[in-house]
């Protein structure tokens, strides 16, 4: 999804903040299912309806969410959930590296809430707006306007799959999920540019696969860490080659 060219560096902060907004809702409407579905498992996986809300609102992290719902479900030691919804989300301390060159000069307090309100969707339409020619001095406003969008939707999705998710009958048998999976793919498609990462999405995807039948979903973990070793292998093998001549 590519972003618009047009800002101009006159921009307003809040003309950027609903401008990362509206670059946004695309997104988020593949989100809608994903956080439904969370909210209606939680209750029926043993979280209460505070600790579902809590949950969302403090880990604001999807896919790790949903990992810790079915550890938890299955009676998994608390070492093996957050063992396992940590190297989940490693892949947010590469999105937060590529993010540095271009929020080093804010406010501390900006980079927590930037850090903490950082999700796949959001980096996604962030770095874009960031690597736009225009020197706007706002564009941290459009990643706050795309963060906030992201994280209120998810607030509002988890709740109401806790309070209606209950009386749709065989609500986690429509299938509704496949639009995250699907807005997945599309966002990740794009990125891979070089050999490094496509070796790295096919390493992790086929080992997932392969390790699917170890206990506690360490398949996921198991695949993450194959992903990430392989590429940096490649990567470092490309910069060596080009040192070289």
């Amino acid at each position: 999804m590519a972003i618009a060219s047009d800002f101009s560096p006159q921009l307003s902060p809040l003309g950027e903040f609903w401008a990362g907004v509206r670059q946004t809702v695309p997104l988020i409407v593949g989100a809608i299912p994903f956080g439904i579905i969370f909210g209606t498992l939680a209750q029926t996986n043993g979280l209460s309806f505070a600790t579902a809300i809590a949950m969302s609102a403090c880990v604001f992290a999807g896919s790790s969410q949903f990992i810790a719902l079915g550890l938890l479900g299955a009676g998994s030691p608390v070492g093996i959930v957050v063992l396992t919804t940590f190297v989940v989300n490693l892949r947010h301390l590469l999105y937060a590296v590529g993010l540095v060159p271009y929020v080093k000069t804010l406010s501390s307090g900006w980079k927590i809430a930037l850090g903490f309100w950082l999700t796949d969707e959001t980096f996604m339409v962030a770095i874009q707006r960031y690597r736009q020619a225009d020197q706007s001095p706002y564009k941290h406003w459009f990643h706050l306007g795309s963060a906030l969008s992201m994280y209120g939707n998810w607030q509002l999705c988890t709740w109401l799959g806790l309070t209606l998710g209950q009386s749709l009958p065989n609500a986690v048998n429509w299938g509704l999920d496949f639009a995250m999976v699907v807005t997945f793919i599309g966002m990740t498609i794009p990125y891979l540019t070089t050999r490094p990462m496509v070796a790295t999405v096919v390493v992790a995807g086929t080992t997932a696969v392969v390790a699917r039948s170890l206990p506690h979903q360490l398949g996921l973990m198991v695949g993450a860490l194959a992903g990430i070793i392989v590429g940096v292998l490649l990567e470092n093998r490309l910069a060596s080659k080009q040192v070289e001549s």
